[in-house]
């Protein structure tokens, strides 16, 4: 791992959110899914590759309740909505309290973004969370943006989102530090020029910083 001063050179720092600064586990949604009924689980949603349905949740192309309702034919009968969104939250565990804490203090030093591919569904789990561990009622009080895909429309690991989120906020790609989980998006954002670092292995962002 490089060096804790390496990490502070740069101009401005970008996070991504599951598995970086919040605790995930998409195994946790797919057992919830198959505990429901729903057996294929695994073949229509993993962390690398979306189904189509996944991927216009994330980027605001259907609604939360669209998403739910497309979901109910592959379940029992009886299944409700609310069973369905439970399922989906799963998969989102907690806020580290040390993790909030180093993006805090980062912000005092430096600009600092959120940018997370997710969906409504999330972000009102997300919040709920947060709750848990903090006085403040949304990841927005963190950074300086805060960029989710379903928002804006576009999702990682696409060139278009990095650049929107550089353009958007005068940064210098060359001079910023992207930080990410999945390796698809590292290279996403090592395609228009982004300082990137992979974090895999149990490492965590207070390991870094």
């Amino acid at each position: 791992m490089k060096s804790k001063d390496y990490f502070s050179s740069f101009d401005a720092i970008i996070f991504d959110l599951g598995g970086v600064i919040l605790n995930i586990n998409y195994n946790l949604t797919a057992k919830a899914f198959q505990d429901l009924g729903l057996k294929d689980f695994d073949a229509i949603y993993s962390q690398a590759t979306q189904s189509g349905l996944f991927d216009k949740l994330e980027t605001g192309v259907i609604s939360a309740p669209y998403f739910v309702n497309e979901l109910l034919p592959f379940l029992p009968k009886g299944t409700s909505a609310n069973q369905i969104v439970a399922a989906w939250n799963a998969m989102i565990i907690d806020f580290p309290k040390e993790n909030l804490e180093l993006i805090q203090k980062l912000k005092t030093e430096k600009p600092t973004f959120l940018l997370s591919n997710t969906n409504e569904i999330h972000i009102q789990q997300f919040n709920r969370k947060l709750k848990n561990v903090s006085e403040e009622s949304s990841l927005h009080n963190f950074f300086q943006e805060v960029y989710f895909s379903n928002e804006i429309k576009m999702r990682k690991p696409n060139a278009e989102i990095f650049e929107f989120v550089c353009q958007k906020n005068n940064l210098i790609p060359e001079k910023t530090l992207f930080i990410d989980d999945s390796i698809q998006h590292i290279e996403g954002a090592q395609r228009i020029g982004l300082n990137v670092y992979h974090l895999t292995n149990g490492e965590k962002i207070t390991d870094l910083f």
